[in-house]
């Protein structure tokens, strides 16, 4: 008879299978166990058809990342801990010294820290381009060129660039397209169908997500992934994605899997109530221009109509004013600080409405010429009452009358 020790841990009880439920199983592991040494030896966890390590994939990560490419259309998919550790695999996996990666001038604040850091450091140079002008990506475009971020709608400043033109204009050059999807979540638009109806095969070559925040959608978990088409792309991503050790916790990928089958209602929801808010908001003279790409007059307003204006396409939660220009920085803090429902933090997609000034002169390298002189502001509308968020940003705006 084992001391009692050994019996707890070796006790030869195993569940039975064919347990159902709405919600799917956590598994959590680093060591996986194998029958016999063959079995060690013979297991290939590249293709999801073993475990060899909790590293490398347990039934948890393995559902959600099928999930997640049903989502975007995609068929491989790799989970980072964080949306900008997506990016940052895209750079690492792709790209060598000596070559050149493009980016659009609106792009994620901290993908272009990261190029202007660590990737300029080993010998990766960058520009920026105008996403709203076709043919100034087509100027930049040199023999160096491996790859070229593209995004959907722009970060802050929320303009909708003619995408397909954009990637067939990289396609033509024979570099990789990565799309940051965070913003179209898989719903606005498909990134691997961005001609729908038409005979064209456009896509983008790699889907970069921060399931930080739609997928999720709690405000409580960071995690991101990595969604291709191509087996051959896909394997160069996954193995550079092994020998970096990036995983992500068993909890984290189960309140991912819980939430998205909601996505979709939320998605439009936040949609709904984002629109309602920002048009209110054209009707307040501080404001001199509302930036969201469902809105006539938004900049790329007909591109986003084109790709996303479908039933089941949307405009997501974000919108930003730019507060006219004879309102000082100091009064629209003030303006920010008087907000209530709206609480400053970074971040969106979840139930809580955010705000966030921005100084967008240190953030591009010239002033939009889209964009009207003055102090921006990005809202994220959560899922409070309508109502309320107009009256909110109501009273906050006496601050500015002040």
């Amino acid at each position: 008879m084992p001391e009692l020790s050994t019996s707890l841990i070796h006790h030869p009880y195993e569940a039975p299978a064919g347990f159902a439920a709405p919600q799917h199983a956590v598994h959590k592991a680093s060591t996986v166990f194998f029958p016999t040494v063959a079995a060690m030896r013979s297991r290939d966890w590249k293709n999801k058809s073993a475990y060899t390590y909790g590293l490398h994939g347990t039934p948890t990560t393995y559902a959600l990342e099928e999930r997640l490419c049903a989502l975007e259309g995609g068929l491989q998919c790799v989970l980072v801990p964080s949306g900008l550790a997506a990016l940052a695999l895209v750079a690492l996996a792709l790209l060598k010294t000596g070559d050149e990666v493009l980016l659009p001038d609106n792009a994620y604040g901290p993908n272009k820290a990261l190029v202007e850091g660590e990737l300029r450091s080993w010998g990766i140079s960058h520009r920026y381009y105008d996403a709203m002008d076709p043919q100034d990506l087509a100027a930049k475009l040199s023999p160096a060129t491996r790859l070229v971020w593209v995004e959907a709608a722009g970060s802050v400043t929320l303009e909708f660039p003619d995408l397909a033109t954009l990637v067939r204009i990289i396609k033509q050059h024979g570099a990789l397209v990565a799309l940051d999807n965070t913003w179209g979540a898989g719903i606005a638009f498909k990134p691997f169908n961005l001609a729908p109806g038409s005979s064209e095969a456009l896509a983008v070559d790699v889907s970069a997500h921060a399931l930080t925040k739609y997928p999720s959608g709690g405000g409580d978990v960071l995690m991101g992934s990595v969604i291709t088409r191509d087996p051959d792309l896909h394997m160069q991503i996954k193995l550079c994605h092994m020998r970096l050790g990036l995983g992500v916790g068993a909890n984290d990928a189960e309140l991912v899997l819980r939430s998205l089958p909601s996505i979709g209602l939320r998605y439009r929801a936040h949609d709904e109530a984002t629109r309602a808010v920002a048009t209110w908001c054209q009707t307040q003279p501080q404001f001199v221009q509302v930036l969201h790409p469902a809105l006539a007059g938004s900049p790329g307003h007909e591109f986003w109509k084109a790709l996303c204006d479908r039933p089941d396409g949307g405009a997501a939660c974000l919108f930003s004013v730019v507060v006219a220009p004879q309102y000082a920085q100091a009064q629209v803090d003030a303006f920010c600080d008087a907000l209530k429902l709206f609480r400053l933090g970074y971040s969106w997609a979840g139930p809580i409405s955010l705000v966030v000034p921005y100084e967008l002169r240190t953030m591009r390298s010239t002033w939009p010429q889209e964009i009207t002189q003055g102090t921006l502001v990005r809202f994220s509308v959560g899922l409070e009452a309508v109502a309320d968020l107009q009256a909110d940003i109501a009273q906050a705006l006496l601050q500015l009358r002040a």
